[in-house]
């Protein structure tokens, strides 16, 4: 009976490194969060609560006490960047930066490494730059091209997280890129580089590197077919910021928003232009979504999307032909499918549009993404544009979400989204009525606060149905 109880008392001996659950024997997939390959053997300990508190030399000092200008942010040289880390670089900082693969992550690191070097204060330190993806000589080769080379940047090909550590405390720098963690690999555990013990043990021994010795570390993180950081969830719990790159490859304009961030919002976005001599900051990048027609044309619509605080102008076309086949086609880029067919149905039903044997293209001007659902007005105001043959009148704008009932419902930052429409020389713009107030409507700019889309699409001048 006592054996029972022993054994009943026993923990399990495996455990998922991703969510934490336990099982008494190995499985290739977690029974809770379903990840695959997370499930490994936990440390059989006989008894909970067993250790003992440890002697100090001194107690731990008062929160006033404590230097704040140690965390004090240093900046990158790159503004865009500057703006969504906070303010720039944190001595002793973890970042972790993930994207898809080609999108320009190793030429925007390569570009903060060789200012940080020269020095954005007007004193040069010493920086790291750590590749394991890349030899060295391709890696100068980039250099080369964006203008990236600097006395104090050291470079290293290193895959072996043991030498890489040596390369650190050799050089002892201020910033050290690694390009990227799953492909540093540790002799002291096993498992494959870019494995989830790997990447745990490697990551752990950077970032109490980066602590006790103050240096900011900047992680680069791949990414799985879903767009999800590979490796275990304990990475972007251990580091303090993470951030996504994003962009479309057939597109230069690319985004780059914090996910998390120990030392600022998390609600901004840099905007940068990725060209051939390297990665530039977008202080203003509206104009890159607008087709710069002289002449309005039927079909389109321009609206205003939040990336994070940031208001972008951006412009939605639609084209509508007569489907040639029984099941009309629908096709859309920048845009959600499931969305675009939602505002269709919404149009024909409670507008009263004639949609179901027309095939129906939108798109997005300059490859932005519209994921937010205040998109939805101009989506429709287009595509009745285009149904109607007749253009949306010059300088009007549109926003708002769209209910199933055809209500507009009220988005956030209706007053800074006609602040920058204004700032970019349009006159006039659709919005939902809103208990929100607008604040100062700029001189000369109109506003139209509808409630349901057929008011909406009544409001707008020269419409005739």
């Amino acid at each position: 009976m006592a054996s029972s109880k022993s054994s009943s008392r026993r923990p399990p001996g495996y455990q998922c490194t991703e969510c934490g659950w336990t099982t008494v024997k190995w499985v290739g997939r977690c029974g809770r969060c379903q990840a695959w390959g997370t499930v490994e053997e936990a440390g059989m300990t006989a008894t909970a609560g067993t250790t003992k508190a440890s002697t100090v030399a001194e107690a731990a000092p008062r929160i006033a006490d404590v230097d704040a200008t140690l965390a004090s942010f240093r900046s990158t040289g790159v503004r865009e960047l500057d703006r969504v880390l906070g303010g720039g670089l944190v001595p002793g900082a973890v970042i972790l930066l993930a994207g898809e693969p080609g999108i320009g992550k190793s030429t925007l690191l390569l570009d903060v490494a060789a200012q940080t070097a020269r020095g954005t204060d007007g004193t040069p330190r010493p920086v790291l730059y750590l590749t394991g993806e890349e030899s060295a000589a391709q890696v100068r080769s980039r250099g080369d091209r964006i203008g990236a080379l600097a006395d104090t940047l050291h470079l290293a090909a290193e895959t072996d997280l043991g030498r890489a550590l040596g390369q650190i405390e050799r050089i002892q720098p201020s910033l050290v890129i690694v390009d990227s963690v799953q492909t540093l690999q540790s002799a002291e555990v096993d498992g494959i580089a870019g494995g989830v013990t790997q990447v745990r043990e490697v990551a752990a021994s950077l970032i109490r590197t980066a602590k006790d010795k103050g240096i900011t570390t900047v992680l680069v993180g791949h990414v799985t077919k879903e767009g999800t950081i590979a490796g275990p969830r304990l990475l972007e719990h251990l580091v303090d910021v993470v951030c996504q790159f994003e962009g479309d490859r057939h597109s230069r304009l690319r985004l780059v928003r914090a996910v998390k961030n120990r030392f600022g919002p998390t609600d901004e976005v840099g905007c940068f232009d990725l060209r051939e001599d390297g990665i530039e900051s977008l202080d203003d990048p509206s104009g890159l979504f607008l087709s710069g027609t002289a002449e309005p044309v039927e079909g389109t619509c321009v609206t205003v999307t939040l990336e994070g605080r940031r208001p972008l102008v951006a412009e939605v076309q639609s084209l509508l032909t007569p489907s040639a086949g029984g099941s009309p086609r629908r096709t859309v880029s920048g845009v959600d499918s499931a969305r675009v067919n939602m505002l269709l149905a919404v149009l024909q039903r409670r507008a009263r549009f004639a949609l179901a044997q027309d095939d129906c293209y939108v798109a997005t001007v300059g490859g932005v993404r519209l994921s937010e659902p205040a998109s939805d007005l101009a989506v429709a105001v287009a595509v009745a544009s285009a149904k109607l043959s007749a253009p949306v009148p010059t300088g009007m704008i549109a926003v708002g979400e769209l209910g199933l009932a055809g209500e507009v419902r009220p988005v956030p930052g209706i007053g800074r989204r006609v602040r920058e429409a204004a700032r970019l020389g349009f006159t006039r713009a659709i919005v939902p009525r809103s208990p929100e107030p607008l604040g100062e409507v700029p001189k000369g700019f109109t506003v139209a606060q509808v409630g349901s889309l057929s008011e909406a699409l009544n409001t707008i001048p020269t419409w005739t149905r």
